[in-house]
């Protein structure tokens, strides 16, 4: 029971940072609905009964099992994963990172932002983003283009801070939405 207690404050407060962080970069809206599904019991049940405090429960049960069925279902729900964007290519029948839509690119950004401040707690620092994509960067199915882009917010972040990084997204976002 304490651990689902722990779970349940955990991916609250990083939902509410994101919500947060999306009124901010410009896409309020759509960050009202940001992470739900895992307050479905197929996730729930799973992040509660291997919360860590520290880090992702996911990470515990792919240990355990080789995988993790509670990311699975999260991220073929969850439009602002990288994950859920591939397809297979239709001329060369390869399984293929798609370019992400610039709205879910944001709420990425939003999402990791969050994670980072969650998972560090009063050590977060505006690198930390970064550091944590770049060390994945290599061994990451993810759209160059998407990648490049989050990776320059991310970057910004950790240079300029978090009032004028949001503030450039917001403004990219109205600029660039209907493109």
């Amino acid at each position: 029971m304490i651990k689902a207690i722990g779970h349940f404050k955990t991916i609250t407060k990083h939902r509410h940072l994101v919500i947060c962080h999306c009124f901010k970069a410009g896409i309020g809206f759509q960050g009202l609905f940001h992470d739900l599904s895992k307050y479905h019991p197929r996730e729930f049940l799973v992040g509660a009964k291997y919360y860590l405090g520290s880090k992702s429960p996911n990470e515990k049960e792919r240990e355990l099992y080789g995988y993790s069925k509670a990311w699975l279902r999260h991220k073929g729900r969850n439009r602002h994963h990288f994950e859920y964007w591939t397809d297979y290519n239709p001329k060369t029948k390869i399984l293929e990172p798609i370019e992400m839509p610039l709205n879910y690119v944001i709420e990425m950004f939003c999402d990791r932002v969050a994670a980072s401040k969650v998972y560090q707690g009063e050590n977060y620092k505006e690198e930390h983003p970064l550091e944590y994509f770049v060390k994945a960067k290599k061994s990451r199915f993810i759209n160059k283009n998407t990648s490049d882009l989050l990776e320059s917010w991310l970057t910004m972040l950790a240079e300029k801070g978090e009032d004028e990084t949001f503030k450039y997204i917001k403004e990219y976002y109205k600029e660039h939405k209907n493109k």
